[in-house]
């Protein structure tokens, strides 16, 4: 199955690095992640030298896998110019957009 992860929990950090980051690197997550997209405070899991953040850029570059902040919130936080290599920022039409076509058929809000 296809998904696509909304972060918007104050849990998301702890959920990503002790579950959804190892399952992923180690082929047991059991679904075709194609996108995750973060707010808020969350948005600071894409910034640069962030354990969970660099490990997710790594997974997305090798698999294609979308990563997006808020573009709001990641702006309101100045951090625009800081994010991994593999995220970009955008709105929910931005988000529309890009995940179009890629069959998602779930979307999780954690």
């Amino acid at each position: 199955m296809k998904v696509a992860y909304i972060f918007s929990s104050s849990n998301s950090h702890y959920i990503l690095s002790n579950m959804i980051v190892p399952q992923l690197e180690s082929g047991k997550h059991g679904f075709e992640v194609c996108g995750m997209f973060f707010f808020l405070d969350n948005t600071f899991i894409l910034v640069k030298d962030n354990d969970v953040g660099e490990r997710l850029s790594k997974i997305a570059s090798e698999k294609g896998m979308l990563l997006m902040g808020c573009d709001k919130c990641v702006i309101d936080r100045r951090i625009q110019d800081s994010l991994v290599e593999s995220a970009t920022i955008g709105c929910f039409p931005d988000l529309h957009k890009a995940l179009a076509g890629s069959g998602v058929e779930q979307v999780i809000t954690l």
